[in-house]
């Protein structure tokens, strides 16, 4: 491989590991398969030989573990401040649709009321679909914070072995 390309890939590839850190903060931008798509570029350009094995095997596993946490982060949240499955999902959902008609504050702020109105329908308590929908909302901010965090150890790990 010329060594314009490698370089051009390498550049490319901590572009790319730079811009997952801020991303995990925005709902609907996949911070895991930029981590994962940055860590891909940079074993290309090296000509899939660093990082070894091993690490690559690690950092694919961090990138799967970034996706965990944004898939179900706020879904964990919900059900340990005890919302049903149910109410969960309908959240879910609704948080989705909202994302491309209101923004992220819609919809996580939708997402916290459907949390809240569905708890409060099924217990007939304020306090209870309150806990629920506040739990559910830290959660949201949890797994942005998770994600960022693994994604700036990828990006650490990558420039670590480029340095090396």
């Amino acid at each position: 491989m010329s060594g314009t390309l490698t370089t051009a890939l390498t550049v490319l590839a901590f572009v790319v590991l730079l811009a997952a850190i801020p991303s995990a903060f925005l709902p609907g931008v996949p911070t895991g398969a930029l981590s994962l798509a940055g860590v891909g570029l940079y074993w290309w350009g090296s000509g899939f030989t660093d990082p070894g094995t091993v690490v690559l095997a690690t950092l694919v596993g961090l990138c799967v573990l970034t996706v965990a946490a944004d898939w179900f982060g706020g879904v964990v949240a919900a059900r340990v401040g005890g919302a049903s499955t149910v109410t969960t999902l309908v959240a879910g959902g609704v948080g989705l649709a909202l994302l491309f008609v209101t923004g992220p504050v819609g919809m996580i702020l939708g997402s916290a009321a459907v949390v809240f109105a569905l708890e409060y329908r099924r217990h007939r308590n304020v306090s209870t679909g309150a806990m629920a929908a506040g739990t559910y909302v830290l959660g949201f901010f949890a797994s942005a914070i998770v994600q960022a965090f693994l994604a700036l150890t990828v990006l650490v790990t990558v420039g670590w072995i480029a340095l090396v």
